[in-house]
């Protein structure tokens, strides 16, 4: 089993004000370099866009109980150029990165093309590669900004179905751009909306009544978002080899359409049910780009909570019930912060799908509920700003719970 880390990155005021951005980024470089010692294989960064503290004055605020910014890294490239020099082994991946933000998705393929570039000796000699976990971010009123929102009643009413092939136009461009492909909207699949693909038959006939098609066609076509010419970016001669993509979307027909062209992975919650964790594996067996090789169960890094009592002043039964009381804290927090009450529902379902208590009983609850080819995405800096705190977090675990599974 692999150990991949998650770093929420977030800043939150506690109780005694929010700590300052250069703290935070401090922090986060001295716990990637403690990642790197402990032997995780890569860490993985969260990204947002614009403060969650201005949307929450907006009328109709996605997070008004929220006491801080849920995440302030805006750009994995600069995290990278600077964790790579301060550590030796362990990769750094964007957790995810919003490819209709700054730009759109030419941009993002140019800007990590340049990346590569300018760091393809570093990389090669220490054997890394830059992992880009990217979507389209989790937060409507970001991406508005840059346009991704309906242009006319008729894609207000067809919404969902028109996210989606607009997420997939956005990844198509990043990707094959990414590839070095020279390209123009004009080769970028069409976006068609099928109506057997609106639940919403109202829907339907009043977005045909609004272009003016009778109720009963049967597909209509989207205009691209991004129009251009066709264009090939620059540099040039760029090695591909030390990139890891990793797409941040469930919709299985995205992970087949963008697996054309290059190798992608996917990401994946611990929410997720088995029988949908065990259908994505054999979707992406079947169409995984074949120039990835074979697929692997770890191309599907899963996301998991971590709870770890390790002190050897107690017993085991008294490690599980610490533990299980830090986890059960930190529901609480989360659902507060997120929602302004705390839904006892809810904290009994994140409980479940959290890890807790003595490391027998973390490594015993992670060989119940995951495979053993599997790569856990760890996570460890909740509710709390303090690095000393998580760093411990990531040693109680690594120091001892990680080695067990060597022995088996």
């Amino acid at each position: 089993m692999e150990f991949d880390i998650f770093f929420s990155f977030s800043k939150m005021d506690l109780g005694h004000g929010p700590p300052g951005d250069k703290l935070l980024y401090d922090n986060l470089f001295r716990q990637i370099r403690s990642a790197d010692e402990l032997g995780f294989n890569r860490a993985w960064i969260g990204e947002a866009h614009f403060s969650i503290r201005t949307e929450q004055h907006k009328p109709e605020p996605l997070l008004p109980h929220f006491n801080g910014e849920l995440c302030i890294n805006t750009d994995i490239l600069q995290i990278a150029s600077v964790a790579y020099p301060q550590t030796k082994r362990i990769e750094v991946g964007s957790a995810i990165r919003n490819i209709i933000a700054n730009g759109g998705p030419v941009a993002h393929a140019e800007a990590v093309r340049t990346y590569l570039t300018i760091h393809q000796e570093e990389l090669r000699s220490s054997g890394r590669k830059l992992n880009i976990g990217f979507g389209i971010g989790r937060f409507a009123y970001a991406n508005e900004v840059y346009g991704f929102k309906p242009r006319n009643k008729a894609e207000e009413l067809l919404w969902p179905a028109v996210r989606a092939l607009t997420l997939r136009e956005a990844a198509e461009i990043f990707v094959r751009m990414l590839s070095g492909e020279t390209l123009g909207s004009a080769d970028v699949t069409p976006k068609v909306v099928q109506r057997t693909e609106v639940k919403d038959a109202t829907s339907w006939a009043e977005a045909m009544q609004h272009v003016g098609l009778p109720a009963d066609t049967e597909h209509i076509t989207i205009p691209p978002l991004w129009e251009f010419q066709r264009v090939k970016l620059i540099p040039e001669d760029v090695d591909l080899s030390n990139l890891n993509l990793v797409l941040g979307s469930h919709d299985p027909q995205l992970q087949q359409h963008i697996n054309q062209w290059l190798p992608v992975k996917v990401f994946n919650l611990s929410v997720t049910p088995n029988h949908i964790i065990d259908q994505t594996h054999e979707r992406m067996s079947a169409c995984f780009h074949p120039s990835g090789g074979p697929w692997k169960r770890e191309y599907m890094p899963r996301t998991v909570m971590v709870f770890t009592c390790a002190d050897a002043e107690l017993m085991e039964a008294e490690q599980d019930a610490k533990a299980e009381a830090e986890a059960r804290d930190a529901m609480h927090a989360y659902w507060q912060a997120m929602e302004g009450t705390v839904d006892q529902g809810k904290v009994e379902s994140g409980m479940e799908n959290a890890v807790y208590g003595s490391p027998a009983k973390v490594y015993r609850s992670i060989c119940e509920r995951f495979h053993p080819n599997d790569c856990l995405m760890t996570w460890f800096d909740f509710n709390t700003n303090d690095a000393e705190v998580v760093i411990n977090r990531m040693k109680a675990f690594m120091e001892h719970v990680a080695p067990l599974f060597k022995n088996t």
